[in-house]
């Protein structure tokens, strides 16, 4: 047995999470040792080439604001940026990011290379090392090294005894041919973690220079539109196109036919995948009224030809994988360059973690990303960042951050993991935030920044163009309280078509009306024209949406009453007279910290939550 050398931090994996930790933990100034399998699959994106999407990009633009990586590093590999549901209120507007994957995936090793307090380490971790208090203080690797620490944060993705899935074809092996990691599943069932089995799965990635593309419709980015990180002033990027073709009954008939050889059918896959990414069998045989799916066609690098076609995730055979491919208008003479599969994987119950992500029986013990029992890049990095964060804050005794449900999607993403749990990957959307009108994206910033100074990832750089923004911020709500007499504005109501009132009326005011923008306000009035657009847009959203939000901060207000109820974590819930057995199950295995997260429980009724507010009452 080898005794090598000591690090404060252990991050277990170097995907979108353990990246997000061990950069965290390094700019706090631990010293940290990253594991990973494969140096070649730091920050891989193992399935879609891209980041954010709906809901998705809040959370980017969170990370982004408490002083994470994720943001800047897609900025700086972008091939296409759009905002998608712009029909919609900017509530639900969500940036989602073409990415060069290689690129992405160069840029994230650089900045982990280049700081100073991570050492990287390619290899297998076997085993996680308790001392006599029952407290993490190191790992053991498959080459039967040890390593010290004083916490463990493990963000091992889908590799935990992974399996890949096509057909009647399996193998023990990680995404895109890299290795699983087959040793840690035994230490955390030794740990009395436990385990679970989930499934997802990605499609087939085809030769671009056989795909006839005047066949289908080109989608093309926005302009004008800001980036996900909050350092950036500017959006530029070569604007390179994804392609929108569709499936057809000759598609639908192909796998309908060959329904029986399909894995997620015929029985071979038992684990359970994710609702909102379907398989296209599933599509198929789910929506049967459906006579079509959309299908894009996206680049997944200036590297390679390989496209990626999005909306096709599929474990079927390789025979019908490539008729179901050619039956699509613009792909009958596509040569498939790597097939489709599913992979199955371990992950954990995170019913056993605390909303620190560290597993409750176990200090020092971390966990983040989809071993949480998630899905996707965003939620990974999102739960990485915080996890850190935590880890440091434990190291140096300090409290945590805990982030709540009404200040951020992060905040929702850790409570549904923790105090719900999940069956299924989990996938964050925007219906799972209650307060979504304050969670909108374009403020994540002005929630969260603060947070990140306290702790110490927000540097003086970042912070200083935040504080520049909160000084326009209210300086623009003084000049939006201006009044001007009717004839200063009848001739740009009449040219949006609003009706004009006798009275005088404040851009404040203006900006209620329906037809009305911040950009045609710029654009038509010489007292704004030297306003900043996108803060001006910002200032906009929360005056249109005014009624709304003092609506929804009632209701925060309510909820903060039933968070600021602290529980005491010694009670023992079976003793208490009034609660259901069930009750009593999920409250001694979730520990709530307050009455808020005891009211989320599943299982757990208002009238549990009235006895448990009598019996602290008592206390």
């Amino acid at each position: 047995m080898i005794n090598n050398s000591f690090y404060d931090a252990i991050v277990v994996g170097a995907g979108h999470a353990g990246v997000e930790a061990s950069l965290a933990l390094a700019r706090l100034n631990k010293k940290v040792l990253l594991v990973t399998l494969s140096l070649d699959s730091i920050s891989f994106m193992a399935c879609n080439p891209n980041i954010g999407g709906t809901a998705k990009g809040h959370l980017v633009r969170e990370i982004d604001a408490l002083g994470g990586q994720m943001g800047i590093s897609a900025d700086n590999s972008l091939l296409q940026l759009r905002m998608l549901n712009l029909s919609k209120g900017a509530a639900v507007h969500s940036l989602r990011g073409q990415e060069d994957k290689t690129l992405y995936h160069l840029n994230m090793k650089k900045v982990i290379e280049e700081e100073p307090n991570i050492t990287l380490l390619q290899g297998e971790v076997s085993k996680i090392l308790l001392d006599n208090d029952n407290k993490v203080c190191g790992i053991q690797t498959g080459m039967c090294s040890n390593y010290g620490c004083n916490t463990v944060v493990i963000c091992s993705g889908v590799y935990l005894n992974a399996n890949i899935v096509i057909g009647e074809y399996r193998k023990d092996e990680g995404p895109s041919g890299f290795s699983r990691s087959s040793l840690l599943t035994d230490s955390l069932l030794d740990l009395g973690i436990n385990i679970r089995r989930f499934k997802t799965g990605t499609p087939a990635r085809v030769d671009k220079n056989t795909i006839d593309f005047s066949k289908m419709t080109p989608q093309y980015g926005d302009k004008n539109i800001y980036s996900f990180s909050f350092l950036n002033d500017s959006f530029e990027s070569a604007d390179i196109p994804c392609y929108l073709t569709y499936t057809n009954e000759k598609t639908h008939e192909i796998i309908r036919n060959n329904i029986h050889r399909s894995p997620l059918y015929n029985g071979s896959i038992k684990s359970v995948g994710p609702r909102y990414c379907p398989s296209i069998e599933d599509k198929v045989m789910r929506f049967a009224d459906k006579d079509r799916h959309q299908i894009f066609i996206e680049p997944e690098s200036n590297f390679t030809d390989e496209m990626y076609v999005q909306g096709m995730s599929s474990s079927l055979p390789i025979d019908v994988q490539l008729d179901m491919y050619r039956s699509i208008a613009g792909l009958e003479n596509v040569n498939i360059m790597r097939y489709a599969y599913a992979i199955e994987y371990d992950c954990i119950d995170s019913e056993q973690l605390d909303l620190t992500l560290m597993v409750k029986h176990i200090p020092g013990l971390f966990m983040a990303g989809q071993i949480n029992g998630s899905s996707g890049y965003e939620e990974a990095a999102a739960q990485g960042l915080i996890a850190g964060i935590n880890a440091n804050q434990y190291l140096d005794n300090k409290k945590p951050l805990i982030l709540s449900r009404d200040e951020s999607y992060i905040g929702v993403l850790i409570d549904d993991l923790v105090t719900k749990g999940t069956n299924e990957p989990y996938r964050m959307m925007t219906a799972r935030a209650e307060f979504r009108l304050n969670l909108r994206q374009e403020n994540a910033d002005i929630r969260l920044t603060e947070y990140g100074r306290q702790i110490g990832l927000v540097k003086d750089d970042r912070y200083n163009k935040y504080l520049d923004k909160i000084n326009k911020i209210n300086t623009y709500n003084q000049i939006l309280n201006t009044n001007l007499s009717p004839k200063k504005f009848t001739s740009y109501f009449e040219s949006i078509g609003e009706s004009i009132p006798c009275n005088s009326l404040s851009f404040k005011d203006m900006l209620k009306r329906a037809n009305v923008t911040s950009d045609n306000l710029i654009d038509n009035f010489e007292e704004l024209n030297n306003l900043d657009r996108r803060i001006m847009a910002e200032v906009a959203s929360t005056i249109k949406y005014e009624g709304y939000l003092n609506k929804q901060n009632a209701s925060i207000k309510e909820l903060q009453k039933l968070e600021n109820k602290l529980i005491p974590d010694n009670i023992d819930y079976s003793q208490i007279e009034g609660l259901r057995l069930e009750a009593r199950q999920k409250l001694n295995k979730i520990k709530p910290l307050n009455l808020g997260q005891a009211s989320r429980i599943s299982g757990v009724s208002p009238a549990d939550i009235t006895v448990l507010m009598v019996y602290l009452f008592k206390k």
